[in-house]
């Protein structure tokens, strides 16, 4: 083999965050799908490519997701981890209050929420307002010296972080400014007796990008909703509370 190629490969890394799908494409819900999908549309399918490959293997070593802002390494041909940043928008308390309360006044998506679930008519509820939920652009930095953008290195991240939204959907609202535990506990907060624990946002991130990758991954799950969740958002008249209150609790445990 040449001495060229020999020097174009990256490192191999031990306990990198390797991605799940390990053939075919990344991302099982249409929220992860729906990121991908603006990713392929916009960046150099080659480049993408090999991004993936780069996220199969487990050439990434760290990401780190806060409002706004992405910050990750990954193991190149260099022995220095390159450095990557993503920046998209991050919104503020005014403009989240405002989606907060459009959520608020659609039941179902309030309910969705509340049970864990991501409800696909949430885009076009920000849309409504004037916003996007997921970025149309993405600003992007990496330390590497390759030409083209985004690079390898950048793709890597890229798909694993949509492999994470399908681990947690509230990652996407978290990137906007908005973290699971601030956002139901809004949408809670006229629901007697409905409380949502806070679980530091960092402590759960670390879960989705175990060492190692795939069989260390947890299985994603729904979050476990109160069992009588409907009838607290849905509550039947009054003249009917008797009658329907063992069918909302019988719909709420199925």
């Amino acid at each position: 083999m040449p001495d060229w190629f020999q020097a174009t490969r990256p490192i191999k890394v031990e306990g990198g965050l390797r991605a799940r799908t390990q053939r075919g494409s990344i991302g099982s819900t249409w929220w992860s799908r729906r990121f991908i999908d603006i990713l392929e549309r916009v960046c150099d399918k080659g480049r993408l490519s090999r991004g993936r490959a780069y996220a199969r293997q487990g050439q990434v070593l760290s990401i780190d997701l806060s409002p706004g802002e992405v910050r990750a390494a990954v193991q190149g041909s260099r022995r220095e981890p390159y450095a990557i940043v993503i920046r998209i928008e991050a919104y503020d308390e005014r403009r989240w209050a405002v989606i907060e309360e459009s959520i608020a006044e659609q039941a179902v998506h309030r309910a969705k929420l509340l049970a864990g679930e991501m409800p696909a008519e949430i885009e076009e509820l920000f849309a409504a307002l004037g916003i996007d939920l997921f970025p149309r652009d993405l600003d992007m930095d990496c330390s590497c010296p390759d030409w083209g953008f985004p690079c390898k290195h950048l793709s890597a991240v890229l798909y694993l972080l949509a492999e994470s939204f399908d681990d947690d959907p509230f990652l996407v609202l978290a990137w906007r400014g908005r973290t699971r535990e601030q956002l139901l506990g809004s949408l809670a907060e006229d629901v007697p007796g409905l409380e949502v624990r806070d679980v530091p946002f960092a402590d759960r991130l670390a879960d989705f990008y175990a060492p190692g990758a795939t069989a260390h991954r947890p299985e994603r799950r729904p979050a476990a909703a109160a069992p009588d969740l409907l009838l607290r958002v849905f509550p039947p008249p009054a003249d009917l509370a008797r009658t329907l209150t063992p069918a909302y609790q019988r719909l709420a445990g199925s």
